[in-house]
């Protein structure tokens, strides 16, 4: 697989689901990376928006798959958020948050259950 930025060029991709050790990117690992990044990125800009532009963002996404007649399908996608965020309030930060979780490109081109845990550390 390759993409056209050059980011990934002749990557090998697995088709094994569930994940196996191996050294192959996965569709559910891609697309788990795909939501962590753009996440982080929704919430950047909402941060920014308000006037916020200092800090860091870590977001780390866990997948749920299931077996299901049809095959391996993703039921639950679940983000935790770690913010440091100098001047930003914790009820600032959560409304950023869930409005960053709505606007995200990937969250909203998903169809699975979506849960959030959001901690901003001083």
């Amino acid at each position: 697989m390759s993409t056209e930025s050059g980011v990934l060029q002749q990557a090998a991709v697995s088709s094994g689901i569930p994940l196996k050790s191996n050294l192959e990117a996965n569709p559910p690992e891609l697309i788990a990376a795909a939501q962590a990044s753009s996440f982080s990125l929704a919430l950047s800009d909402e941060l920014e928006a308000m006037g916020f532009t200092e800090g860091g963002i870590a977001t780390t996404v866990t997948l749920t798959l299931e077996q299901m007649p049809v095959g391996w399908m993703i039921v639950k996608i679940n983000l935790n958020v770690v913010a440091k965020l100098p001047r930003v309030t914790q009820s600032e930060f959560i409304d950023a948050t869930i409005r960053a979780k709505t606007t995200c490109m990937v969250s909203v081109s998903l169809r699975a259950n979506i849960s959030m845990t959001a901690k901003l550390e001083n």
